[in-house]
C-alpha cells in the first residue's frame, strides 16, 4: 500500500546519526528521502574509530538511555559482523573507575571488570564493547534504508526550509552551525593514523599524565590509532607532527605498533555541543522540524536510541 503524502520525511544529513534515523523512520512506514552534501563514504562518520562508549555527552540521563538502547541493537548486529561491520571486542579503558563505569552502565556492559596489571599498567576498566568498522557499517545502513524503500539524494542544502516534506529531520551535525543556525555547535578535531595490524586483537583507550589521548582499535585489515580532541579546530589536513606523536603514545602501550607500516592519515571534525539537541519544532507553515544533532564523538554510541526518539517526535500529532 502506498504511503500518504503526510508520511513523507526528509532527513538532512547522511552520517551515522542521519542514516540510522532514516532507517528507523523507513522501517516504521514513513516515505523517507535522505539529503546529503557528501556521499555516505565521505561523511565525518566514515572517519570514526568507532567504539561504543558514552564520551561524556549530555544530558547524562538521556544519553545513558540512548546509549544502552544502541548497545542492545549493536549486540544483535554483531551476530553478522561481515555484513554489518559490528563486532564485540574486548579492551581496556585506561584511567577509568570501575565503580563509576558500573554506576553508569550497570550489568548491561558485558565483561565489565577492573583491568589486571598485566592488561593495563595503571587503573583501568576491562569490557567487551561494540567496535564498529565504519567503511562497512555505513554502506550496510545505506542498503538497509534502500531495502525499506528509502532514497538518498546528493544535494547541497543552504537552508532547512528547502526540504519539501511535511516532516524534516535535521541530522546535519556540524552543518547545523550554519543551517539552523546554531553557533553553539563547534568542531572537535580528531586525527587518526591507519596502520597495518601487527597482530593486536584488543582495543585500548588511555590518557597520559599530561592529558594526551591515545587509543588503538583493531579493525578488519587495519589498526586505527588516535587521537586528538582539538576544540574549535577546523583544519581537515593531517599534521605529520601530530601523527608521529600519536604513534609514539600508542607504541608506549603496545611496542609492536612502532614497527607497523602506516597506510594512511585521516582527520574528522566531531560535531560537538554542550548538550545533544533532540527536540521537535513546529514551523510557521505547520510543518514539523525534528533536530537530532550535537553528538560530538558519541554518534555511534547513541545513534539507535536517538533515532528511535527522533522517529517518535516525527510521528507525534501536531499542535
Amino acid at each position: 500500500m502506498d504511503s500518504a503524502p503526510g508520511d513523507e520525511v526528509v532527513v538532512v544529513g547522511a552520517g551515522v546519526v542521519g542514516l540510522t534515523t532514516a532507517v528507523v523512520l523507513a522501517e516504521r512506514g514513513r516515505r523517507v528521502r535522505v539529503w546529503t552534501r557528501d556521499p555516505v563514504g565521505r561523511t565525518t562518520s566514515a572517519v570514526a574509530g568507532a567504539l561504543w562508549w558514552p564520551y561524556r555527552i549530555r544530558p547524562v540521563a538521556l544519553a545513558r538511555a540512548w546509549a544502552l538502547r544502541s548497545l542492545e541493537v549493536y549486540e544483535g548486529l554483531a551476530a553478522r559482523p561481515a555484513r554489518t561491520g559490528v563486532r564485540m571486542v574486548e579492551g581496556v579503558l585506561g584511567e577509568a573507575d570501575l565503580a563509576g563505569a558500573d554506576a553508569w552502565a550497570g550489568a548491561r556492559v558485558p565483561g565489565l571488570r577492573a583491568a589486571t596489571p598485566e592488561e593495563y599498567r595503571g587503573s583501568g576498566v576491562w569490557a567487551r564493547l561494540p567496535l564498529v568498522d565504519m567503511p562497512a557499517h555505513l554502506p550496510w545502513l545505506r542498503e538497509r534504508l534502500l531495502r525499506a524503500g528509502g532514497r538518498i539524494e546528493e544535494r547541497t542544502v543552504s537552508h532547512l526550509a528547502e526540504a519539501d516534506a511535511p516532516v524534516v529531520v535535521n541530522c546535519t551535525g556540524l552543518g547545523a552551525r550554519e543551517l539552523v543556525p546554531d553557533d553553539s555547535v563547534r568542531p572537535v578535531r580528531g586525527q587518526l593514523v591507519v596502520m597495518e595490524n601487527p597482530g593486536i586483537r584488543t582495543w585500548a583507550v588511555s590518557t597520559d599524565a599530561s592529558g594526551q589521548l591515545a587509543y588503538f582499535f583493531p579493525q578488519p585489515g587495519r589498526l586505527l590509532l588516535g587521537g586528538t580532541a582539538e576544540e574549535g579546530a577546523w583544519s581537515s589536513v593531517p599534521d605529520p607532527a601530530v601523527a608521529e606523536a600519536i604513534v609514539r603514545r600508542c607504541a608506549a602501550l603496545r611496542p609492536e605498533i612502532a614497527g607497523a607500516r602506516i597506510l594512511e592519515h585521516l582527520v574528522g571534525l566531531r560535531p560537538a555541543r554542550d548538550t545533544v539537541r533532540l527536540e521537535r519544532e513546529l514551523l510557521s507553515d505547520g510543518r514539523v522540524l525534528v533536530h537530532n544533532y550535537g553528538h560530538g564523538g558519541a554518534g555511534v554510541t547513541v545513534a539507535w536510541g536517538c533515532a528511535e526518539e527522533a522517529a517518535a517526535l516525527a510521528a507525534a500529532p501536531s499542535g
